[in-house]
């Protein structure tokens, strides 16, 4: 099977992160990834804020936590989260961030590292406590956070006999 599908058709959402860190390398080559995405007219106007701090991780989710009112949320402790923002006013942000964040996860698969998509701060992003948080790591006022990709090795054995469905039309 050609690489590509088969790294494509092995992606898993993965929901347990063991405590090994992900290479400063191998995140850099996710990240790249995420930046060759397309987007609405080549405008480019996401910005993909990767924090490897696990405290700094766990802030944010403590802040989720309190807003939505889940307790115990934690983002799976991954070793790393990208927060995939796009400019509000962008007519292709959301559905830019999404093709980035797909990028970035089958990049995570081809390295071993699994990944899951955190949808959370699309809403709640300019709750007080969220935006303040979200100017100390660098995100501007003008972003939405569309996405967030959490990563790092699995803590579980990822299942591959997933049956997946869906409905394919060919019109000859």
């Amino acid at each position: 099977m050609n690489e590509v599908m088969k790294n494509i058709l092995t992606r898993r959402s993965v929901r347990a992160f063991s405590e090994q860190d992900i290479s400063r390398e191998v995140l850099d080559q996710i990240l790249q990834a995420a930046i060759y995405a397309p987007s609405g007219m080549n405008k480019q106007t996401w910005q993909f804020t990767a924090i490897v701090n696990r405290d700094k991780i766990q802030i944010l989710a403590k802040l989720i936590e309190k807003i939505l009112k889940r307790k115990g949320y934690n983002f799976y402790n991954p070793a790393v989260i990208v927060l995939a923002s796009n400019e509000r006013e962008s007519n292709w942000g959301r559905e830019d961030n999404a093709c980035a964040l797909e990028n970035m996860f089958l990049a995570a698969n081809s390295f071993g590292i699994g990944s899951v998509w955190i949808n959370q701060l699309k809403d709640i992003c300019d709750e007080p406590e969220i935006r303040s948080y979200l100017q100390e790591v660098g995100i501007p006022e003008s972003h939405v956070v569309y996405g967030v990709a959490a990563l790092g090795y699995s803590a579980t054995e990822i299942k591959q006999d997933v049956s997946k469905k869906g409905i394919i039309k060919i019109v000859e």
